[in-house]
């Protein structure tokens, strides 16, 4: 069932929704009528409940048992999320802290991982930081034969970056068949990403448009193939933090936290989840089943990208924690982390141009 619009909603109704979900991801606890009696509602025990049961009706609110209070459904902490919640900005204390992590001299890697810990540390969850895969633009692939059924495939970057990776050949391949993908790739390479230049030659393939033999098609195809297969395998995720995730209320919810703990080992499948946060203007927020990787675990994730000194996006920050999350004071913590994480690292001269993880 589709939630109602906030403003189809009473003020009673708007009021009580609001104690509940407020109460709950303050105390982890259902939150009963009587509570919210004395809450300066001017409401009776009786009125409560049942206002209560008509936003339960509605999807907003649940009851785990039959005589306890209510909690905030996953649609009802998406409403209140979205429509409801008033933001606190990092104090100054939180701010002083992030911003003396990241202005500590040292390699990125030693700069992504403080944060990551800092963030875990502030939120008292899983503090992550994703590095997504480069993408150079690229002007040349070489094909060298070295024998054997082999050849060894050279990339050359606009920037002078230079990788090769070895094919295995199909036998009695002729050497003039290399050349001619090569050839044929660096044309279509110039300028473009990987990624830009294997859509555009899988496009020419596909319409036969590519003047290519059999042979050099093949290699075309296949050596594509490994530079995006090794390229979807670089993003690099660093995870601080899990054993916040053990905290006192998790004795109560072994099996859950335990699901969690098994969704955040699958590193490349978390990145995935980050990378969805890459083109947000801020912080995104991913509440339990509206991701598929912490569906079962009931899990939320605050993501935000952090960004260098001409606005292009470089990675994403965030946390990974139970829905109970103090969404208001979170959200701008990491947005304010991955801001001034995108400074560190476009501006502090300490760093040097040392490389990021996962970028050749």
């Amino acid at each position: 069932m589709a939630s109602p619009p906030l403003n189809e909603m009473t003020d009673r109704a708007r009021e009580i929704f609001r104690l509940v979900v407020e109460g709950y991801l303050d105390s982890g606890q259902p939150v009963g009528s009587k509570t919210l009696a004395g809450e300066g509602l001017n409401l009776s025990p009786a009125s409560i409940r049942s206002v209560l049961a008509d936003l339960e009706r509605l999807g907003l609110l649940a009851a785990p048992h039959t005589s306890a209070g209510r909690m905030p459904t996953e649609t009802g902490l998406r409403l209140f999320v979205d429509g409801m919640m008033q933001v606190a900005e990092p104090s100054a204390a939180e701010r002083a802290a992030i911003e003396r992590e990241l202005a500590s001299p040292g390699p990125i890697e030693d700069a992504l991982g403080r944060t990551s810990a800092l963030l875990s540390s502030l939120s008292a969850c899983a503090g992550v930081v994703m590095v997504p895969a480069r993408e150079p633009r690229l002007t040349q692939l070489s094909l060298v034969p070295l024998g054997d059924g082999r050849a060894l495939a050279v990339l050359v970057g606009e920037d002078g970056a230079v990788e090769n990776r070895v094919l295995d050949l199909p036998p009695g391949t002729d050497p003039s068949a290399l050349e001619q993908a090569g050839n044929y790739i660096s044309a279509r390479l110039a300028g473009r990403t990987l990624a830009e230049a294997a859509l555009l030659v899988k496009r020419e393939l596909a319409s036969e448009r590519a003047s290519l033999d059999a042979a050099a098609r093949d290699l075309v195809e296949r050596g594509l193939a490994v530079w995006s297969e090794d390229a979807a395998r670089r993003p690099v995720l660093i995870v601080r933090g899990q054993a916040n995730l053990l905290d006192e209320s998790a004795v109560e919810d072994l099996e859950r936290v335990r699901s969690l703990l098994d969704d955040i080992e699958r590193s490349e499948q978390v990145a995935a989840v980050l990378a969805s946060a890459r083109e947000a203007e801020s912080a995104r927020i991913f509440i339990g089943s509206e991701n598929k990787l912490f569906s079962l675990s009931g899990s939320s994730v605050i993501a935000s990208p952090y960004r260098d000194r001409d606005g292009r996006v470089i990675g994403v920050v965030g946390v990974i924690g139970p829905t109970r999350l103090n969404y208001a004071r979170l959200v701008p913590m990491v947005d304010f982390t991955a801001q001034s994480l995108g400074r560190s690292l476009g501006i502090n001269p300490a760093r040097g141009l040392g490389r990021i993880p996962g970028q050749n």
